[in-house]
């Protein structure tokens, strides 16, 4: 399976922001990148009075909507009780990707760098877990876990890189 990472904060704190900095310089180092964003709004990603959007509200359960540049899956799930991460993960397609970035699901269990932000008003998160590998921060953590500049995205995209290779391991012949 494609490694996961979440980026994980309370909102406001800037987690768009840091992936909009951190996708290109990952792709700069040759790390393929996905995304999965939880957003806690009902959406919807298709226009009302296209076909696909009346389609599947004639009660077609996925839609594909394809062009020659990209292709989007619309799949209702109106009886999920709650979002399964994994099966989600499992829906991109491995042969494109190196790593899965998560925004948001702090809940879950996958290896999460948690955000926070002074200025953003809301406290310090707490407890860490397990699967916290790092806190990105702009003031001192204090913390026996790897602290990361908030505010330094590119010190964050190295500590990805090496994260990756470690969680990776070696490649076949190098030992």
């Amino acid at each position: 399976m494609i490694p996961l990472l979440a980026i994980s904060a309370f909102s406001g704190t800037g987690k768009t922001t840091l992936l909009k900095q951190l996708i290109p310089l990952l792709q700069d180092r040759g790390i393929r990148c996905g995304l999965i964003k939880h957003t806690h709004h009902d959406m919807d990603v298709d226009k009302p009075g296209k076909d696909s959007y009346e389609l599947r509200k004639a009660g077609a359960s996925q839609v594909m909507v394809a062009s020659q540049k990209r292709w989007a899956l619309m799949t209702e799930t109106p009886t999920a009780e709650k979002l399964d991460l994994t099966y989600l993960a499992s829906q991109m397609d491995d042969s494109q990707l190196d790593l899965i970035l998560i925004e948001g699901f702090k809940a879950e269990n996958v290896a999460r760098i948690m955000l926070h932000r002074e200025a953003s008003g809301h406290p310090f998160p707490a407890p860490m877990d397990d699967y916290v590998i790092a806190v990105a921060s702009d003031t001192d953590t204090q913390l026996a876990i790897p602290h990361l500049n908030l505010n330094e995205p590119v010190s964050i995209a190295d500590f990805i890189t090496v994260w990756l290779d470690h969680v990776n391991g070696p490649a076949p012949g190098d030992v």
